[in-house]
């Protein structure tokens, strides 16, 4: 960093109390301030002054003329007019909270799926309306240019929507917080279908600039990788270490402002962006060498080019270390100079940082902070390992045993050999004290070791954020239980059972219910007499009473089918597939896993499928018509789930296209899920499956959104199914199959005791191995994964009950009143599951922080 970078950058992050602030501006001239002061004029929300303001966008930032203008450029020039606004708001919140100096949450998550951002930002700040009319008025609809914004590639599935309704509540209750992540040039992927296959593209979401992100190119911190550690001595004689680093890349920060609903409360996403520390060396080039004169950039800037690389080879896997060190070195050092201008003793670090560890990506941040507090600061390992431990908090998201990672020793000490030495000394300092409490327990301690005697040996990150936290939570009743049950219960007996605790998951209504359907939310709000319930969603409850209420069931579910129609043009628009509206839309949309058992449902529409072919025309007249919709996708490399979306489109091809069958079933596989997409297709939902084996799904978020939108479940006992249920009812959810505790025995039975195959699950692989699907050796490794590998996910077992309980959909959906009923009192009991209950839980019970509304601007 230059000299005049450091100048700027000190001068925009002093003034941490509100002394200190005043002193900085006691040294701007008072000419100056005055002239500032006359010329700082907010814009107003009147439809004159924002039409003003996008056509002055349009004509600056853009370039641009009316007579150039397509619906593109007109959303372009309305975003950058609405984040006008936002960072209004977002100066005053981060002055004031430098003023109050509150203790905040640093929120870690290598994911974060925002999804569209403007019509959030609207609805947010109540300017939906006169944005509407100004658009109008400059030849624009609201409406198109909303849809010309694309999704932010920044997550892939839950974790990341789940990070995302977090910092949305953090924002809306006040609370002083951040979210650090990382700015992935490509998304995971765009997927398109070819021939039913899964084909991956890259998702190049910047390639026309992303309005709503802030670049901070004067904030730039230096991260290390690889080189070697020295010791030596310092002035008192104590042994210290220093890291010599091999290579320097440029961690560079990009802000999201993240705004609260109804509030003053403009809160921050930092993203970092991975530069060279120069553009390409002078020498390489002037002598001809021009790849290996960029060779330094193209290197660093690898690291956030794509969101999880695939780790399926040794460079990949590298590749992810440096992704995961690189983001949480630059957000530690971030967080550590922001304390470090309060001038507050380093013992006071946990009284005002309190930092969330999003699963185990962002582990690494334990041995830096250890390592910034002793190499760095000098404190004592003691000292160093008390802050640590009262300043994180460890989110645990699975129980499957791929999902907890490991990384090589080997490459740990070749990336991070620093790191790696502290780790290795927080094990053999936690192992001290397990022998001490329980002597001679060898197995113990192998047990509970950070480090796996593998070959070559690993560390277990979950682990060492355990040990690393004050609180470690699961997100789910069920799956908290499980957790301490299983992976973490030799933890329980050395920590003891108050480190562990239960946060289930929530969702933001101002998303899911406001935003995705306003129709509803509207209908809600004047029955309801405000919009007060998006802030207290328990209020959801007064709708109860009106259940039986025949008009206002029929307003409920014109509601629906208008939501339907919109989906049915998504499907004639996506896939080219018509669907009637009418009939009772089913869905599952979620990444494609064994586990959530895609399979077990297309093997379903299958056995309903031969049925149907079975039935002359007068059995049809009785059927229910039913769409059956899939979303979601595959990892690259996971060649099992790759195949289940091949099944779904074969059988959608068949089925879909037989005119005996008609509009009684359509299968509909609708490419390139994201969070865009799902803002259509859940507000549209009779049914949706939540049906993974029990004691594998954590919690599952996407069965809150579709209750919450007035639809019914049919699940398994698992994740937190068992929490809305007990909040809805059993008339509204529909559960079947085995029982977490069960699991295990079951697949002990099935793996050894050669257990016939359910007779009707048996006939519909038959089907699917006769041809009936098109060439049957394609789908044999599915087929595989229940006969060779032994039903590990218990697809036979469960499939008969399966069957039963959609029996039981297509009675309960042919009583239009009893469904409308029961449509409202799924999103009238949803209260417990908004994501301010979540945050106000975390920031009670583990953060320790309190809210600090920003005064109202007058």
């Amino acid at each position: 960093m230059t000299e005049d970078q450091q100048k700027h950058h000190k001068r925009s992050f002093t003034g941490f109390t509100k002394e200190k602030l005043e002193e900085e501006l006691a040294q701007v001239p008072s000419e100056q301030r005055a002239a500032w002061e006359k010329y700082t004029v907010p814009e107003g929300n009147d439809v004159d002054s924002i039409a003003r303001s996008i056509v002055h966008h349009t004509t600056t930032t853009l370039a641009r003329t009316p007579y150039n203008m397509d619906d593109f450029g007109g959303y372009q020039a309305t975003a950058h007019s609405v984040r006008d606004k936002l960072i209004q708001d977002w100066n005053e919140t981060q002055q004031y909270h430098t003023i109050k100096d509150p203790k905040r949450v640093y929120y870690l998550s290598l994911e974060f799926l925002l999804g569209r951002a403007m019509d959030n930002a609207l609805l947010a700040r109540g300017l939906k309306e006169p944005y509407t009319e100004a658009t109008k008025q400059l030849g624009f609809k609201i409406e198109d240019l909303l849809e010309e914004e694309r999704d932010a590639a920044l997550g892939n599935g839950g974790l990341g929507r789940l990070a995302a309704c977090y910092m949305d509540s953090l924002a809306t209750l006040d609370y002083p917080a951040w979210g650090y992540g990382l700015r992935y040039t490509y998304g995971i992927f765009q997927q398109k279908i070819v021939d039913g296959y899964q084909n991956e593209v890259p998702d190049y979401w910047l390639t026309y600039d992303n309005p709503w992100e802030l670049p901070r190119l004067d904030i730039s911190i230096e991260v290390p990788f690889y080189g070697h550690v020295s010791k030596y001595s310092d002035e008192n004689g104590r042994t210290r270490h220093k890291w010599e680093a091999g290579e320097i890349v440029q961690a560079v920060a990009y802000d999201v402002p993240i705004p609260g609903f109804d509030t003053n409360n403009t809160i921050n996403i930092r993203f970092w962006s991975s530069k060279p520390r120069k553009e390409f060396d002078l020498a390489y080039f002037n002598s001809g060498d021009y790849n290996r004169a960029v060779e330094d950039q193209k290197k660093a800037e690898n690291i956030t080019s794509v969101l999880y690389p695939n780790d399926n080879h040794m460079v990949g896997k590298e590749l992810r270390l440096k992704q995961q060190y690189f983001w949480v070195c630059a957000s530690l050092h971030d967080i550590i100079r922001r304390f470090k201008k309060t001038d507050r003793p380093w013992s006071e670090f946990p009284d005002q940082v309190a930092i969330q560890l999003n699963d185990t990506h962002p582990t690494l941040a334990v041995p830096e902070l250890m390592r910034v507090l002793v190499d760095l600061e000098g404190l004592e390992w003691d000292e160093a390992w008390n802050i640590t431990t009262r300043t994180f908090g460890f989110t645990n998201h699975t129980v499957l045993p791929e999902a907890l990672e490991k990384w090589s020793v080997p490459m740990l000490e070749h990336l991070l050999p620093r790191h790696l030495q502290i780790i290795f000394d927080i094990n053999l300092f936690f192992l001290q004290t397990v022998e001490k409490t329980f002597p001679n327990d060898r197995d113990l301690l192998a047990t509970v070791s950070i480090i796996e005697e593998s070959q070559p040996q690993s560390v277990r990150m979950a682990f060492l954020a355990v040990i690393a936290s004050h609180k470690v939570n699961g997100v789910a009743a069920l799956h908290s239980q499980i957790i301490k049950d299983t992976i973490f219960a030799p933890f329980i007996k050395v920590l003891g059972p108050d480190r562990f605790t239960n946060k289930t998951n929530g969702i933001t209504p101002r998303r899911w219910l406001h935003q995705a359907n306003p129709d509803l939310s509207n209908l809600i709000a004047k029955k309801l007499g405000s919009f007060k319930f998006l802030k207290e969603l328990s209020l959801l409850d007064g709708l109860s009473k009106y259940a039986n209420d025949e008009a206002f069931q029929k307003e409920w579910m014109d509601i629906k089918y208008k939501n339907k129609v919109r989906l049915t043009n998504l499907i004639k628009e996506r896939t080219g597939i018509e669907v009637n509206p009418n009939a009772l839309f089913d869905i599952q949309v979620k990444r494609i896993h064994e586990y959530k058992r895609q399979f077990m449902n297309i093997l379903g529409v299958i056995h309903r499928y031969a049925n149907l072919k079975k039935m002359n025309a007068a059995q049809r007249k009785a059927v229910v018509p039913r769409v059956v919709i899939f979303g979601g996708k595959a990892a690259p490399g996971y060649y099992i789930a790759k195949l289940v979306i091949k099944l779904i489109n074969s059988v959608g091809e068949k089925v879909n296209n037989d005119k005996d069958i008609g509009d009684l079933l359509k299968v509909v596989f609708i490419p390139d899920y994201n969070v865009s997409v799902a803002e259509v297709i859940i507000p549209a939902n009779d049914i949706s499956q939540h049906i993974s084996t029990a004691g594998t799904e954590a919690s599952g978020t996407s069965n809150m959104k579709f209750v919450l939108n007035g639809g019914l479940i049919l699940g398994t006992v698992d994740g937190a199914n068992i929490e809305i249920y007990e909040e809805i009812g059993d008339d509204q959810i529909f559960l079947f199959g085995a029982r977490s505790e069960q699991v295990e025995d079951l697949r002990h039975v099935q793996r050894y005791r050669n257990v016939p195959m359910n007779p009707e699950l048996q006939a519909v692989i038959h089907l699917i191995e006769n041809g009936t699907f098109g060439e049957s050796h394609i789908f044999q490794p599915l087929i595989n994964t229940i006969t060779v590998g032994k039903d590990y996910y218990l697809i036979s077992v469960d499939f008969g009950s399966y069957l039963e309980s959609n029996e039981l959909v297509d009675e309960a959906f042919k009583d239009k009143k009893a469904w409308a009923q029961k449509s409202i009192l799924c999103t009238a009991r949803m209260g417990k599951f908004s994501s301010d209950r979540a945050i106000k839980e975390y920031a009670e019970d583990i953060w320790n922080i309190d809210p600090v509304p920003v005064p109202d601007k007058k």
